[in-house]
């Protein structure tokens, strides 16, 4: 008998995390997923995946745990900041916040009486656009523009000219019964945690994934195949792709004549002021050719005919016409986009590409998928089964960031229309409240009303040249140029050009540039040394050429030190915020989705640093609404001049923007019982928190496909607020809006571009998808040999912008970056691992470290994007690896082309030419380095550190005091 067993230790296997949990959206890269924030003592103690929410169903990366160190940030800022030294120095005094907008307004309020446009409102990576385009809208500044200009137009503006929807956040592949999965371009940062959801369905069903792209990271790594192209000729595949489609007939006719406007006829008239433009009856409905026994032009929509898709044909008033498959197969059946003949350009070998081709056709047609779900279309026609090609593509930055990226975004979904594979089972599909018409209605405004507002939000889509944002003498009225005829489908505007331009006074000199969130003096900047040149530059008269500069942040960061009077943020656990339909939805094919952010904890109680020093701070859209109550801007007053609204949270609540439609879109009605559309809820905000932070609307089961098209869905997205028709949405293989600007630049229409402009216009608003060589590439002489490299950037999936790479936590993967090589390449240049090496460009130089990697292009050269730093920003150490071995490849981009007669930028859309960038390689000579001693060698150029008090250099052991307590 044992008189003393021994006791087992009482040990909690399951310990909770915090003494209380709260669910909210997270902000640590564009995926927006759910989180849920554990508090212990009143501080944030852990954050999880919240497994409710529609975008990540619990699953969450690093940066999205990490956030608890974004939050905690020794980089913080706490009290608003009145510059006292030079511009750029970094040297601040603390002010109160009356005093802080008492300023912004006296500063804003001249302006707008004496002319709105001295005001440039530029905003980064925000996601609170459906307020700040408002808010520019309501001052009446013509000068709005958002992030996206430099990061994301051409794929939005080549998929809605084209599909009405678009890859990255309005589209996503059918993860649950696609067998063949294309991604083009697709780095590791947007959307990661449902693309890796999606991309392990795919896996565990056995469908095939192809990565395109010069580098072989992240989902590249676990394709099953992976094609190591040649940046800037994805469109040149793509058009391989199709010819060998269109020679061996594997296309979806039937589809290209229901969905598409591939048997509209196109009037050949060369010279004429109707060539290339759709022949139209009398109410100005598209035609097409019908063959049989009522030979003829018919309507193009009609039902139950069988039109011509080849073939020349002549309309009863004697104009030739020709139908738009019969243009699109005379192009690409030519020989020039063979496969023998791109494959050396492309880097891919003739019978991959013929390879590639046979197994797209073989995926699509050989065993489509065929759903039991019955449907009618937007004609009345019933459908007993949903059938689809189940081939589906996603694509990223890695094609949209060249100088042809919107025609090669536009070549790729030619190529899914030919595959019938464009909201079908097993393709792409629309996000709601996607598919638009084409173009969609918004266009972009222009004139003042008697208010002083702007007659249209200052962002949107131009329909043709009559809709661009010019003088009566052709010339930019916007300080960026976008809506110009140099830029003129510029979208999302032109945020990289503002700096340079407002320097320069072109078109016109400014009074104030107002930014949030976008670091333009160092990583979102091509051109950087010279941009912060522009930043500080004196004119003749001693004062700066810009003349004030606004900055809202949260951290300080190196665009921070460039501001006159900072305004300082919250965190994203601090605030409200609204993910909202208007904006950038986190809608998934199946429902309509949108959510909030709510204060996880206040920023009162949250102090700074080992001193404990308190943050007086406030989230930047409600400093926004109050301003513009200070200004009595109109929609942001009452009738007696007092402020409409308490804070940004009352402004998402009340503010509505149609009678019905505000930011969110759940939970409306006077008790909530209303969804979409509705009178405001006072109690919208806390159903949101008391259900997870979101809401979200399934699309019914007979609407999910077909979007375009489909009866049910069209007639839900208007109920919705989505459409304010429930028409058809007409696919656009040939654009007209394109054709509309070339004949303008052939002298027809009562709206021309100046004579500087009109070959550039004729050139690339080709109808058709064009590919033509990077203007890098061709303008610089002998560039070939003089810079046979590409050189371009990825997003590792641990870091996201600038803000990462100064998290502790995400800082611990890593805390520099290397300029990665192929071996054969290190060979060739004479170089070996671990060198430092010389990098030029036709624009500038940098010294950086080298390592070899076989995972890439052999004539292309990466790094990872934003890790380096300048020094003393971010509160990190002067001597931190971010910013003494850190370095960026923005110093090699130059911001105008070579010719120096147009921005880095694609000429349709506007969008930033990051990727266009060539460059050479050699080893760094001593005294390029500041150190003799290898291990000392930093990376050129270096700045003189900001003026930033560094943050306690000890290590941040954050949970120490949790466990003390425990």
């Amino acid at each position: 008998m044992r008189e003393h067993a021994p006791t087992e230790p009482a040990i909690d296997l399951s310990p909770s995390p915090g003494d209380e949990v709260k669910t909210t959206t997270c902000y640590m890269c564009a995926c927006r997923c759910g989180i849920k924030v554990w508090l212990a003592d009143g501080n944030i103690r852990y954050i999880q995946g919240n497994p409710d929410h529609p975008v990540n169903q619990g699953v969450l990366c690093a940066k999205g745990s990490a956030g608890i160190m974004q939050h905690y940030s020794p980089a913080r800022l706490s009290k608003p900041l009145l510059r006292v030294g030079e511009r750029g120095a970094g040297e601040f005094r603390e002010i109160e916040w009356e005093q802080a907008l008492e300023i912004a307004a006296g500063w804003l309020a001249p302006i707008r009486e004496r002319n709105p446009d001295e005001l440039a409102f530029f905003t980064g990576r925000d996601q609170s656009q459906a307020l700040t385009g408002w808010w520019a809208q309501q001052f009446g500044t013509v000068n709005y523009a958002a992030h996206g200009g430099f990061c994301s137009v051409n794929m939005a503006a080549g998929g809605l000219y084209t599909l009405g929807g678009s890859f990255w956040e309005f589209g996503e592949p059918d993860w649950e019964h696609s067998r063949y999965l294309m991604l083009w371009g697709v780095a590791e940062d947007h959307d990661s945690n449902p693309i890796k959801l999606g991309l392990g369905k795919l896996k565990a069903r056995g469908a095939k994934i192809v990565a395109v792209n010069p580098v072989r990271s992240g989902y590249g790594a676990i394709a099953d195949e992976w094609i190591g192209i040649r940046p800037g000729t994805d469109g040149l595949f793509a058009f391989a792709l199709i010819h060998e489609l269109l020679k061996a007939d594997r296309i979806d006719l039937d589809f290209l004549v229901r969905y598409a406007n591939a048997h509209w006829l196109v009037i050949r008239n060369p010279g004429g002021a109707d060539d290339g433009l759709f022949a139209r009856d009398e109410e100005g409905r598209a035609l097409c050719w019908v063959r049989g026994p009522d030979p003829g032009p018919h309507l193009a929509d009609a039902t139950d005919i069988s039109p011509a898709v080849v073939g020349e044909y002549t309309l009863p008033d004697g104009r030739r016409v020709v139908p738009v498959f019969h243009l699109l197969a005379e192009r690409y059946l030519d020989p020039q986009f063979s496969p023998d003949a791109v494959s050396e350009r492309c880097g891919i070998p003739a019978d991959t590409i013929r390879r590639i081709a046979r197994e797209l056709a073989q995926a699509a047609f050989d065993n489509p998928v065929k759903l039991p779900i019955a449907w009618v279309d937007a004609h009345g026609r019933e459908h007993s089964e949903m059938i689809g090609r189940p081939v589906s593509m996603h694509a990223m930055r890695g094609i949209s960031a060249h100088s042809n990226g919107f025609h090669t975004c536009r070549a790729l979904h030619l190529l899914q229309l030919l595959l019938g594979a464009v909201d079908t089972p097993g393709s792409f599909r629309y996000q709601p409240p996607f598919p638009k018409p084409l173009p969609p209605p918004n266009r972009p405004g222009k004139q003042r009303q008697a208010n002083g507002a702007l007659d249209a939000a200052p962002l949107g889509f131009v329909h043709g040249p009559e809709d661009l944002v010019v003088d009566e003498h052709g010339q930019p009225r916007r300080i960026d140029h976008a809506f110009s005829w140099a830029y003129p489908l510029s979208a999302h505007g032109m945020m990289h050009t503002v700096i340079r331009n407002a320097w320069a006074g072109d078109p016109y000199k400014i009074d104030t540039l107002m930014m949030f969130m976008a670091n333009m003096s160092w990583n979102s900047a091509m051109n950087t040394t010279q941009t912060i040149g522009w930043l500080t530059d004196r004119g003749s008269d001693g004062e700066y050429r810009i003349p004030r500069i606004i900055y809202a942040d949260a951290y300080a960061s190196e665009m921070t030190a460039y501001a006159d009077l900072v305004l300082p943020d919250t965190t994203y656990l601090e605030r409200f915020d609204a993910i909202s339909l208007l904006d950038r939805p986190i809608s998934d094919a199946d429902s309509a989705c949108d959510a909030i952010r709510h204060p996880i904890v206040e920023a009162a109680t949250q102090r700074l640093g080992t001193d404990q020093k308190p943050r007086d701070v406030r989230g930047f859209q409600s400093v926004l609404l109050d301003i513009g109550a200070r200004l009595g801007l109109p929609g942001m007053v009452l009738e007696d001049g007092s402020p409409r609204y308490r804070d940004y949270a009352d402004y998402i609540v009340r503010h509505e923007r149609a009678p019905g439609v505000g930011l969110l879109a759940g939970w409306r009605g006077e008790h909530g019982e209303l969804e979409a559309k509705g009178p405001p809820n006072p109690e919208q905000l806390q159903r949101y928190i008391e259900h997870g932070g979101f809401w979200r609307s399934h699309v019914p089961e007979a609407a999910r496909y077909y979007k375009m098209a489909n009866r049910a869905y069209l007639d839900w997205a208007q109920k919705m607020g989505f459409l304010g028709h429930a028409e058809a949405i007409t696919l656009q293989l040939y654009s007209e809006t394109l054709q509309k600007f070339r004949l303008a630049a052939q002298g027809h229409g009562p709206r021309q571009p100046p004579d500087e402009h009109r070959q550039r216009v004729a050139t690339y608003f080709d109808p058709l998808p064009i590919w033509y060589e990077p203007f890098e590439g061709a303008q610089v002489e002998d560039s070939a040999t003089r810079f046979p490299l590409s050189a371009v950037t990825q997003r590792p999936m641990f870091m996201y912008h600038a803000w990462g790479s100064q998290n502790a936590w995400l800082r611990q993967i890593t805390t520099r970056n290397y300029l990665y090589l192929h071996p054969d390449t290190g060979a060739r240049f004479g170089l070996i691992d671990a060198d430092w090496i010389a990098v030029e460009s036709h624009h500038g130089r940098i010294v950086a470290q080298a390592r070899f990697a076989a995972n890439v292009q052999p004539d292309t050269v990466w790094t990872w994007n934003a890790i380096g730093k300048r020094r003393g920003a971010w509160r990190l150490s002067k001597d931190a690896p971010e910013a003494s071995k850190g370095f960026l490849l923005n110093h090699l981009i130059s911001d105008i082309t070579p010719k120096g007669d147009y921005a880095n930028a694609d000429p349709v859309t506007g969008q930033a030419a990051w990727f266009d960038l060539r460059v050479t390689l050699r080893k760094a000579e001593p005294d390029e380095s500041t150190a003799s001693e290898p291990a000392q060698t930093q990376s050129q150029p270096q700045f003189a550190p900001l003026a930033f008090e560094p943050a306690d250099n000890r290590p941040l052991r954050y949970g120490a005091q949790f466990r003390k307590n425990r």
